[in-house]
């Protein structure tokens, strides 16, 4: 039975240990942008990563680039973060979309 009360954010950290346990280098990647003010009231913003970038980024054994993009039960893609799987994907890296750890060992066990 699929938990439906999961986060996002409780998927991305059990992915994150799975992927360490299974010592494939990996960490999570925000995208978009930090607004805020500084200790003298100065507003600034600061960019993070590009539009559409997966969640989780890492290194697969061999070096190939891994993408893995989290969503919770029922979430869908936005039309940059397909893109960017495509991207990844075309280039000879491996990019998918997952919503639990088996999503992961599946798509790691393809060739």
């Amino acid at each position: 039975m699929i938990n439906t009360n999961i986060t996002e954010a409780q998927i991305v950290k059990a992915i994150l240990d799975y992927l360490a346990y299974t010592k494939i280098f990996s960490w999570r990647i925000n995208s978009g942008m930090i607004f805020g003010t500084n200790a003298k009231g100065v507003s600034y913003a600061h960019k993070l990563a590009p539009k559409g970038t997966s969640d989780i980024i890492g290194i697969l054994p061999g070096g190939q680039f891994l993408a893995i993009e989290v969503k919770k039960p029922g979430g869908v893609l936005s039309e940059s973060q397909k893109e960017f799987l495509d991207k990844v994907n075309a280039l000879g890296g491996r990019a998918f979309v997952a919503y639990s750890i088996d999503d992961v060992q599946k798509e790691l066990k393809r060739k």
